[in-house]
C-alpha cells in the first residue's frame, strides 16, 4: 500500500514537472526555437484548414467525415500550443514588466493569443495566414528585427 502510494506520488511529481519544464529555468529552451515551433504549428494549422475545405468540397462520406474530425482535431492542437507558448513561455517567463518595449511586446503575445483562437474556430485559411503574420508582428516587438525564418508559405 505505501509502495503504492509512493509510487503514485512520485509519477504525479515527474509528470508536474515536466508539464510544467518550460518555466523551470534551466536554459534548455531558446527564444528562435519558440518562434520556429509556433511557425510549424501555424502551417500545420494551414494545412488542416486546406484538407478541410478539400474534403467538404466533394462527396462527404463516413471517411471524409472522419478525415474532417482528425483535420479540426489537429488544427485545435496545433493552435492550442501556440497559445501555450505565448501563455507559458513568452508571458510568464521571456516579457518582463521592467523591460524595454513591455506594453509593445504584451500587446503583440496578446495578438498572437488571438489570432490562435481565430485559426483554431474557423476553417478559413486566412485567419492562418492572420496566425503566421502576428507570430512576425510579435517577432518584430519581442526582438527589435525583422524575422529571418524558411518557415514561409
Amino acid at each position: 500500500m505505501i509502495r503504492t502510494f509512493a509510487a503514485s506520488l512520485t509519477l504525479l511529481v515527474f509528470a508536474s514537472i515536466a508539464s510544467a519544464h518550460c518555466q523551470v529555468p534551466c536554459g534548455i529552451y531558446g527564444d528562435q526555437m519558440r518562434f520556429e515551433q509556433m511557425l510549424e504549428d501555424e502551417h500545420t494549422i494551414s494545412k488542416a484548414q486546406l484538407q478541410l475545405n478539400e474534403l467538404s468540397s466533394g462527396d462527404i462520406d463516413a471517411q471524409a467525415i472522419n478525415q474532417m474530425g482528425r483535420w479540426t482535431l489537429t488544427k485545435e492542437q496545433h493552435a492550442t500550443r501556440i497559445q501555450e507558448t505565448i501563455a507559458a513561455y513568452f508571458m510568464a517567463q521571456r516579457i518582463k514588466p521592467d523591460g524595454d518595449g513591455y506594453g509593445k511586446k504584451l500587446m503583440a503575445a496578446h495578438a498572437v493569443m488571438i489570432a490562435a483562437m481565430k485559426a483554431k474556430q474557423s476553417a478559413d485559411p486566412a485567419t492562418a495566414k492572420a496566425l503566421e503574420k502576428s507570430i512576425f508582428d510579435f517577432y518584430r516587438a519581442y526582438e527589435g528585427k525583422e524575422p529571418d525564418f524558411e518557415h514561409t508559405h
